[in-house]
């Protein structure tokens, strides 16, 4: 068997970094895409075409893309310490996160999309949304969702009582 092209999704997040080690762990020396999915201000900023506030707004977005920048270096550092031949990815499309994690596994070619999941449920997942959802039902890869230390505890301990 050939080594995976993992795409894992990473935003900073203590479980974007526990998916990050799951996948090192049970793929050793991989091939990963450390994927970062940056929200533009373009599509936000659209209305306000001419208006003296779209500079500063540039201004914003420009930081925000070098933070984006530095979020998906630093996941790659992570995935390298641990073993992975990492690359940092940042997505600067107009579309949500889960569609873009989406298409850049296709577009790589990615044997497996790897992310974490922050085990939000009921009215908080209705309204903030699930990307690990939102990615597993749509995505035509085979996808890992390592749920967060948090939620992996708690059904745990539910298991056992």
């Amino acid at each position: 068997m050939s080594t995976p092209r993992l795409l894992i999704a990473y935003d900073g997040s203590p479980n974007a970094r526990t998916a990050v080690q799951v996948a090192a762990a049970l793929f050793p020396g991989a091939e990963a895409v450390v994927f970062f999915a940056r929200q533009p201000m373009e599509g936000f900023a659209a209305h306000l075409q001419g208006h003296p506030v779209l500079e500063r707004l540039e201004g914003v977005d420009a930081a925000l893309l070098d933070a984006s920048e530095q979020i998906a270096a630093a996941g790659a550092e992570l995935a390298a310490t641990l073993g992975l031949r990492a690359e940092p990815v940042v997505s600067s499309s107009v579309v949500s996160a889960s569609e873009a994690i989406i298409a850049a596994a296709e577009d790589r070619d990615s044997s497996l999309i790897v992310l974490g999941s922050r085990g939000r449920r009921g009215l908080a997942a209705t309204v903030l949304g699930s990307t690990s959802a939102n990615v597993l039902h749509h995505a035509t890869r085979p996808t890992l969702v390592i749920p967060s230390d948090a939620v992996a505890a708690a059904r745990s301990a539910a298991n056992q009582g």
